[in-house]
């Protein structure tokens, strides 16, 4: 993960103090199970959770260990048994690493989960509070990029809420399927850890038991996590571009927010970029290529390998930490992104009501004139006005094949931005609701 765009209370999920908190937490309730079930002596579990509830564990240690061990995990029990003392050995009984690893990085994908869903939360604010400022403000619907019919500001706001609506649902079928425990030994039978330490164990983590478990969480549930925080970061993409799109100089329809003293350019004094958009950008990049890693990783060896370890060490933190990032900083330019009205109106009148085209050939279809001979009517007095040739309007009531349908005064009426308004309120409902 890079620090430059890690929250740190993103990057916290993903510390060794965290993750050794959360190994141990494992252990001793595994521990706990166990004693109930006369497995362990009920005194060693209590001596486990007393002194280790509130160790500090020692990262450069476990490290120490490990370059004589070569197994993290063995490492961590070796520590902790520098701490708990002769009680330790009871720790792990019938268990593999897997059961550790696999459950930890479970928990902390779903802590990641919840931390995206507020953050969503947080755009979802600013974006219905945008869209319902600007609900009737006018702006210029483009398609291809080039002019075409009359929107509101407030429309292409609720359609980008809308869709992070969808992704919250996302982030939430992710967390539950990622959200699973398993305690079931070296090929997931069983044989010397009963199932009930795993139910125990999953309850108190907040998760739910894995069904089938070979030696580890089957991958599949990790390819969708990140399969979900993948559309999330395309769809943040796209309102990103957006904004990028609007910001341009002969645009200049919507602006990040440009703060005192901020520079836009080392050369360039007049420069306000749109580098956190940009920033966005990249970062949804990054984001999707922990994708394929992640599909890659569901194809492990008969009851397990390790070639998925290395994979998940990298995305897992980069992913979720770096979406973070980018949720928070997107609410940020939405909830201050500076809007001009007056520059949408001037851009939608730009093309001098070629953008009424479509109403202006269904009035005439409807007036007798059949679709082919209207369109061509239509199309051919709509490219004078782009060869800068004249305005619209005065060349539809110069034309003979127009003008012998409809009134000039019957043509000035189709030129009405407020025509393409009349079912806001019936969208903003469905996406708002009441």
């Amino acid at each position: 993960m890079i620090p430059r765009y890690a929250r740190p209370e993103a990057a916290d999920i993903w510390s060794n103090q965290t993750k050794y908190s959360i190994w141990f937490e494992i252990e001793a309730h595994a521990a706990d199970a166990m004693a109930e079930l006369g497995v362990i002596p009920k005194r060693a579990a209590e001596v486990i959770w007393e002194k280790g509830r509130d160790a500090v564990w020692d990262a450069d240690r476990i490290d120490e260990i490990e370059r004589t061990t070569k197994h993290d995990v063995i490492a961590f029990l070796t520590h902790v048994a520098e701490i708990v003392g002769p009680e330790a050995r009871f720790l792990h009984q019938g268990m593999t690493s897997s059961d550790v690893l696999d459950t930890c990085l479970s928990v902390q994908l779903a802590r990641a989960a919840d931390m995206l869903i507020a953050d969503v939360d947080m755009l979802l604010a600013a974006l219905k509070r945008r869209a319902l400022e600007h609900k009737l403000t006018p702006t210029v619907g483009r398609s291809h990029g080039i002019h075409a019919e009359p929107t509101t500001f407030g429309l292409k706001l609720a359609g980008h809420y809308a869709e992070f609506v969808r992704a919250r649902a996302r982030l939430l079928a992710a967390k539950a399927e990622i959200s699973t425990c398993a305690i079931s030994g070296a090929v997931g039978t069983f044989a010397n850890v009963d199932p009930r330490v795993e139910v125990y164990v999953a309850a108190k983590m907040g998760l739910t038991v894995e069904p089938v478990s070979s030696q580890v969480i089957p991958r599949d549930r990790h390819a969708a996590y990140f399969a979900a925080l993948a559309v999330v970061a395309s769809s943040l993409e796209r309102l990103a571009v957006e904004i990028r799109h609007l910001q341009r100089t002969e645009v200049l329809e919507a602006e990040e927010p440009f703060d005192p003293g901020q520079k836009g350019s080392s050369a360039m004094p007049h420069k306000r970029n749109p580098v956190l958009t940009e920033n966005i950008t990249g970062l949804a990049r990054l984001v999707r290529s922990a994708v394929v890693p992640a599909m890659e990783d569901v194809a492990l060896w008969h009851e397990r390998d390790i070639s998925h370890s290395s994979v998940e060490r990298g995305i897992a933190p980069d992913a979720t930490v770096h979406l973070d990032f980018a949720l928070r900083r997107m609410a940020g330019v939405m909830e201050r992104l500076n809007i001009y009205p007056e520059n949408m109106l001037a851009n939608l009148d730009r093309l001098g009501g070629l953008v009424h085209s479509q109403r202006v050939l269904l009035a005439l279809t409807q007036k007798g004139m059949a679709r082919e001979e209207a369109y061509a009517a239509v199309q051919r007095n709509a490219m004078k006005v782009w060869r800068g040739e004249g305005k619209f309007i005065d060349f539809l009531t110069s034309d003979p094949d127009v003008s012998a349908h409809m009134s000039e005064a019957e043509l000035r009426e189709l030129f009405d931005n407020g025509y393409h308004f009349k079912h806001v309120d019936t969208i903003f409902e469905r996406v708002f609701g009441a």
